[in-house]
């Protein structure tokens, strides 16, 4: 879980994203407890029990108790118990609890390219035109 004395980003239950082609982008932490459909770039990310993800999540760190609908990446990917995952995961290290639910395949990552996520807000603002 991510440390308190770190600074966090929150997308609250309360809180809905939905859109063509969108693209988050967390330097720091991010904890999605709402829903979010498009693909997410962060340094260590939290999908909550109450967070919903439809798009790819790439992550140094990356820790589900929520619902994706899309493919994990992850230099280490943790599913909790209350975690349900449908897609891909390329991770180097993963935990699944018993109880989570995974409809996917797993493949480890050949090197850092395989997982890391894009943080560079340059990369993103190009490639949406």
């Amino acid at each position: 879980m991510m440390s308190p004395a770190r600074q966090v980003s929150v997308i609250g239950p309360d809180l809905a994203i939905f859109g063509q082609q969108i693209t988050l982008v967390c330097k720091t932490a991010l904890l999605i407890a709402g829903e979010v459909t498009g693909d997410i770039h962060g340094d260590d990310i939290t999908v909550g029990e109450t967070g919903k993800v439809t798009g790819s999540v790439s992550a140094r760190n990356l820790t589900v108790h929520g619902a994706v609908n899309g493919q994990l990446r992850g230099e280490t990917v943790a599913l909790h118990n209350t975690a349900r995952i449908s897609g891909d995961i390329v991770q180097k290290n993963l935990i699944i609890a018993e109880g989570a639910q995974f409809d996917g395949r797993v493949r480890s990552a050949r090197d850092a390219s395989d997982w890391q996520p894009e943080l560079n807000l340059d990369t993103h603002r190009n490639a949406a035109g």
